[in-house]
């Protein structure tokens, strides 16, 4: 009788909880959508150009699925854009080259092999002069993958230990108390930021440096660039996880926000190739922060971009932390009662 009378009141206080039973029920069924509308696409087709095809072979190859360009210095240019992933040159019609865009390891075989569709016959073999934009021949997927795994963690960990720090001093009265005193809630908002920021750029500049100098990940830019890129993220993931403790009651509920909000960017990150992915979830990536700032790494890591290359993805950052900054004072004045 005691042992059921206590089920029952296990029972009770967890449907009270409407949070948790969304975390139970809500969030796996969420993420493991997400997954499938990820995984269960076709393989990615290669954008790949044609250039200085002679006429006298024109009827020996299929180009049907190619582009064509007049000379290769135009298609370098829309390699370095995004717009091509690589083109094969016949300048040399003994020996044609093909030149890859370098930076995904999946890309880059899938290029080889739409190259190998050009000939028909197998006695038709191409050269094994290939040449990369960024990366090389020897880049493993650590090296392409490396940068947006590093942008995450960082992310993931600024914005858990923030959001838990800010609610323990919701918690434990100190915020309370500092409502209290003559200080405004936006220069509260802004001290915390800056407080927590200083430790987040000692954390960042760890992981960057241990990532990129003892894990030997590829590094083709400028650390300073990364540190930036870095710093950047994380007072975005530092406002975004003070903004959501403002929402929570303890830690379990901080905790429950993991699965909503962090998870599901590492889908739009380009750990997964952004262009096979369904146009149901495909709208998400630029809604995202970790979104720009993958981005932004591998351009500097693996491209090896200067500081001006960078400005758009660093402003979208920064505009997501005043952003959240806003709001923090908002959800403070308005929607909690501390």
């Amino acid at each position: 009788m005691r042992i059921s009378g206590f089920v029952i009141r296990i029972l009770q206080q967890l449907l009270r909880d409407k949070r948790t039973l969304a975390l139970m029920f809500l969030a796996p069924l969420l993420i493991l959508s997400m997954l499938s509308l990820v995984f269960d696409t076709e393989d990615y087709d290669a954008k790949v150009a044609i250039v200085d095809l002679p006429q006298k072979m024109e009827a020996k190859v299929d180009t049907e699925d190619f582009q064509v360009y007049p000379n290769p210095d135009e298609a370098l240019k829309d390699i370095k854009s995004g717009k091509l992933d690589g083109y094969i040159s016949f300048e040399d019609p003994t020996s044609p080259s093909i030149v890859i865009e370098g930076s995904d390891p999946t890309v880059n075989g899938a290029v080889m092999k739409k190259v190998q569709t050009l000939f028909p016959s197998p006695s038709q073999n191409m050269t094994d002069e290939v040449k990369y934009v960024y990366g090389s021949k020897d880049m493993e997927m650590f090296d392409s993958f490396g940068p947006v795994l590093l942008g995450f963690f960082v992310f993931f960990f600024v914005f858990l230990i923030s959001g838990v720090s800010f609610l323990r001093e919701r918690t434990t009265g100190t915020l309370e108390r500092l409502l209290a005193s003559p200080i405004k809630i936006w220069e509260m908002v802004v001290s915390y930021v800056i407080g927590f920021g200083i430790v987040t750029l000692l954390q960042a500049s760890l992981i960057s440096w241990y990532s990129i100098y003892i894990l030997d990940m590829m590094m083709k830019g400028s650390f300073f660039n990364v540190l930036i890129i870095i710093v950047s993220l994380s007072f975005t993931a530092l406002t975004l996880g003070i903004l959501l403790s403002a929402f929570a009651k303890n830690e379990l509920q901080m905790m429950q926000f993991i699965p909503i909000v962090v998870v599901p960017q590492i889908f739009f990150s380009g750990l997964f190739n952004l262009d096979t992915i369904s146009e149901w979830l495909s709208w998400i990536g630029p809604l995202t922060p970790l979104y720009y700032a993958a981005d932004a790494l591998r351009d500097v890591m693996i491209r090896g971009y200067a500081f001006g290359d960078l400005l758009f993805n660093l402003s979208v950052l920064i505009g997501f932390s005043l952003l959240f900054i806003v709001l923090n004072v908002a959800a403070l004045r308005k929607y909690r009662k501390i």
